[in-house]
């Protein structure tokens, strides 16, 4: 099977049509960063983004899948996939000037591996 279309298989098969990530974004990360409430960084602000886009996006978006500060796990949407909220993640930082590609089997690898290493730690 061709590695490109599993996480995309995965995602299909855990719920329903994979949502791209200005959709995911709109149905769900809107709530908050479209006005920056609870301190999360508004989408478009660079100032704001630019500390979490160096951070690189393995990081950022395992934790902010796990739940990070005042951000709640999965933004509070628990069916959503880790391939639906790396592909919004990726959305708000490019509108914040990054320029990353969604994200393929290596990324998605290390974005659970950090997800997988936050867990052990919380027990």
């Amino acid at each position: 099977m061709n590695k490109r279309l599993l996480p995309l298989l995965v995602a299909l098969s855990a719920g329903g049509a994979w949502a791209g990530g200005e959709e995911t974004f709109q149905q769900v990360c809107s709530t908050c960063h479209a006005q920056g409430d609870k301190g999360s960084p508004k989408i478009g602000d660079v100032r704001a983004w630019n500390k979490l886009i160096k951070e690189g996006q393995a990081n950022i978006t395992a934790d902010g899948y796990a739940g990070v500060r005042a951000m709640p796990a999965r933004g509070s949407k628990p069916e959503l996939s880790v391939a639906e909220f790396a592909s919004a993640v990726v959305f708000m930082a490019n509108q914040a000037g990054a320029n990353w590609k969604e994200p393929d089997d290596a990324m998605l690898k290390k974005i659970n591996a950090r997800i997988d290493k936050r867990s052990v730690v919380k027990k």
